[in-house]
């Protein structure tokens, strides 16, 4: 991304002069696996509901500002009532407010990396000051005891589960720890949250923690499960008065008309992705076996466990083998060997089977002569 001008640096607010805004390293490739999309078709008579819905939406008036339609269903799904839902224009809109509301200057927001670099990003924007508490470095665990401890010191927390990129979920006892420890608001990213149920057969959210620690606050995205990242479309599930902040401090109209119909008519169709993300949960299994079948037959490999719908891999020369990837397999990853933590990551989305198999005998060859 391009530095800001001279001019432009001296023009802006001071703090946002050396800002370095999010990046997520696009190249068009015939298989992509870098941003966690979900790669899957539209379940079958989904795309014919979105469709009708789309075509009998009126483009000439604005759109419910609160987009209650959908906030209905939504509270319906998760058994709570509308009150407790607010939506908005991806989940990315709602960190946004989140720290907008929360944070602010002389204020301090608990961050566990390596996670999401938007949380720290969007804390900048705001003036947010941010504490680091950093995973294990051989796990990628929570470092829970370190949390809590650095949690009375703080004024907002964010922790995601399943964690982007290491994809491991955080204990439910944990977060009600955390919400009694910090005096502030506390943001469970829930956004792979479907795919940790599949894996664990049960029911992974901390949602049902909001009756007793009002402090807290879910995030959604209909971006990974139910394959809608283009039509940008997120939500939190929290108390009442909480929402009632996220309903004051949003831009009117952010999210359209055309995206509430079409995320009603997935989110009315949510039962035809289930066996999408059961799919996914497969095939994330299958290629971490493969992966560490590799690391077996002497390859320098690494692959995290992960209940998100993405796998965290080491390998020697990371960079070099995505740069190959994708001029000679055009296939596109996503490289962490940037961040800190995460030298020699790569981070690799699962897809169908057969964008998965490409990937893999790919890697086969990549890896090997990297070595």
């Amino acid at each position: 991304m391009a530095e800001l001008s001279q001019k432009m640096k001296e023009l802006v607010q001071p703090y946002l002069a050396s800002i370095e805004p999010y990046d997520p390293n696009f190249t068009p490739t015939s298989i992509n696996l870098s941003a966690n999309e979900n790669t899957y078709p539209v379940p079958e008579g989904v795309r014919e509901a979105v469709d009708a819905a789309l075509a009998a939406t009126p483009l000439n008036r604005y759109p419910d500002p609160m987009s209650n339609d959908l906030r209905d269903e939504l509270a319906a799904w998760h058994g709570v009532p509308r009150e407790m839902v607010c939506v908005g224009n991806g989940g990315d809109e709602l960190l946004y407010n989140f720290l907008l509301a929360f944070g602010g200057r002389g204020r301090t927001l608990l961050n566990c990396p390596p996670c999401f670099s938007e949380y720290a990003f969007f804390a900048s924007l705001v003036e947010t000051g941010v504490r680091d508490v950093w995973r294990d470095p051989k796990t990628f665990e929570l470092d829970c005891a370190a949390v809590l401890e650095a949690a009375p010191s703080c004024d907002l927390a964010i922790v995601t589960s399943p964690n982007n990129p290491t994809g491991d979920v955080a204990p439910l006892d944990f977060v009600g720890k955390l919400c009694e420890a910090c005096p502030g608001m506390v943001m469970v990213d829930e956004a792979y949250i479907e795919f940790a149920d599949a894996s664990f057969g049960a029911d992974a959210t901390a949602q049902g923690l909001i009756e007793k620690h009002s402090n807290l606050v879910i995030l959604h995205t209909l971006s990974k499960a139910f394959g809608a990242a283009g039509a940008r479309c997120g939500y939190v599930i929290a108390a009442p008065e909480v929402i009632d902040v996220f309903a004051a401090i949003r831009q009117i109209y952010s999210v359209n008309v055309l995206t509430q119909a079409a995320a009603l008519a997935a989110v009315r169709s949510r039962d035809a992705y289930a066996p999408v993300v059961a799919q996914v949960a497969a095939e994330r299994e299958r290629v971490k076996a493969a992966l560490e079948a590799l690391a077996a037959n002497g390859l320098p490999i690494e692959v995290w466990p992960s209940f998100g719908n993405f796998l965290l891999v080491r390998m020697a020369h990371a960079t070099r083998v995505r740069e190959r990837l994708r001029d000679e397999y055009s296939i596109l990853v996503r490289d962490f060997s940037y961040a800190p933590g995460l030298a020699d990551c790569l981070r690799i989305t699962v897809g169908t089977p057969e964008e998965n198999d490409a990937v893999l005998s790919a890697l086969a060859v990549l890896v090997k002569e990297e070595m």
